[in-house]
């Protein structure tokens, strides 16, 4: 009697390299389209004089485009997602957006529904070939300018920006617990600002810190984002006696356990 399963063992294989093909695929569209705006759209943008304005557009370009491959990649099998609570995000303002960080798309997956959102950015990305144009015309926020970070992160959330930011500083190591960094803390008890917790999980291992793209998981994986609770850095100052090193201590130490997700998420 024929072994039935071989023919599942054959579509499996497959499937994984369709996945591997069209992740390869995905990655490339990225990158090429991050550099098409930066070369081309971008330059169009010059013409509005309104630097406000042209930042704007540019933000909201960049938002419509993350829509676009996100869509994209779900339409080929490379993974899907889905984003619980987004109308919440786009009602934020003048307040952090916190996240975990454990993939290479969680900022993808929130600015596709945050067409406003300002982001705290690694300073090397300035100097990638196809991302540094995104970055400029976006005006993001870089994380190397110490002089200016704190000073222009609160005026711009005190004009009711809403400033994204993964307080690890790079994506989480795959098993381990989370490692925050105080710079989301120091600049929510300085500004006064509320912060709003998003938790990112994936049901298959993919694009995490250990993992290469071409890595891929067994099953077709579902990236999950749940936005959920606020919480007010009034309250630390307040415990702290308008101490900013103890607040921002204290908002650190409770940030590791709000940003991490729930086992059973």
């Amino acid at each position: 009697m024929a072994d039935r399963s071989l023919p599942l063992q054959r579509a499996s294989r497959l499937n994984t390299l369709w996945r591997l093909v069209m992740t390869a695929f995905s990655f490339t569209l990225f990158s090429v389209g991050g550099l098409l705006l930066s070369v081309v759209w971008f330059n169009l943008l010059l013409l509005q004089r309104d630097p406000l304005r042209r930042r704007q557009w540019a933000r909201r370009s960049i938002a419509g485009s993350f829509r676009c491959f996100l869509r994209f990649c779900r339409a080929v099998g490379v993974y899907d997602y889905r984003i619980e609570g987004a109308e919440l995000l786009q009602a934020d303002g003048g307040c952090l957006v916190v996240a975990n960080h454990p993939s290479l798309i969680d900022y993808v997956m929130i600015a596709s529904v945050m067409p406003d959102v300002d982001c705290l950015v690694k300073a090397e990305l300035r100097h990638n070939l196809f991302f540094r144009g995104v970055i400029r015309a976006a005006d993001y926020l870089i994380n190397s300018e110490a002089e200016t970070l704190l000073p222009e992160s609160q005026r711009r959330l005190a004009q009711g920006d809403t400033l994204l930011i993964f307080p690890e500083g790079t994506r989480t190591r795959y098993g381990e617990a989370l490692k925050l960094q105080r710079g989301a803390a120091n600049i929510a008890v300085r500004a006064g600002c509320e912060l709003r917790i998003v938790h990112i999980t994936c049901s298959q291992r993919m694009l995490d810190k250990q993992s290469r793209w071409y890595h891929i998981p067994p099953v077709k994986p579902c990236f999950t984002v749940r936005v959920k609770s606020r919480l007010s850095s009034q309250r630390y100052l307040a415990l702290s006696e308008g101490a900013l090193p103890l607040a921002a201590r204290r908002l650190t130490r409770d940030l590791q356990q709000a940003l991490t997700p729930e086992q059973k998420e």
